[in-house]
């Protein structure tokens, strides 16, 4: 898939609508439209880059502000407490089905 065809990049530029939880300069989280738990958000790069094999050395402050907003986003959901869990689909084979690099936020249920 080439940037100009890409959904979170539409997403992320404001082109296709999505319900927001936050924005920066470099990042946008929105809520997943196919949630697998009460609360599953998407922390998306404005910037394209394919998957986490597409990453390089420069990419490091990137993923770290994404794992950063994503402890935000828990707390500011409420599910920091009570338990979140993170996670990259890497390419096809690992589940990714937007080759837009993402990290997966879910959580919220019951104890």
């Amino acid at each position: 898939m080439t940037e100009e065809n890409c959904i979170f990049c539409k997403i992320a530029n404001g082109d296709i609508p999505a319900d927001f939880v936050a924005q920066t300069d470099r990042l946008v989280v929105f809520k997943d439209i196919k949630p697998m738990a009460p609360v599953h958000l998407l922390i998306v790069p404005r910037r394209h880059i394919r998957s986490i094999n597409d990453l390089d050395e420069a990419d490091k402050p990137l993923i770290a502000e994404m794992i950063m907003t994503a402890r935000e986003m828990a707390l500011r959901m409420g599910v920091n407490q009570s338990g979140y869990r993170l996670f990259f689909n890497v390419e096809k084979g690992g589940g990714q089905e937007v080759f837009h690099l993402h990290l997966h936020l879910i959580g919220g249920w019951e104890k």
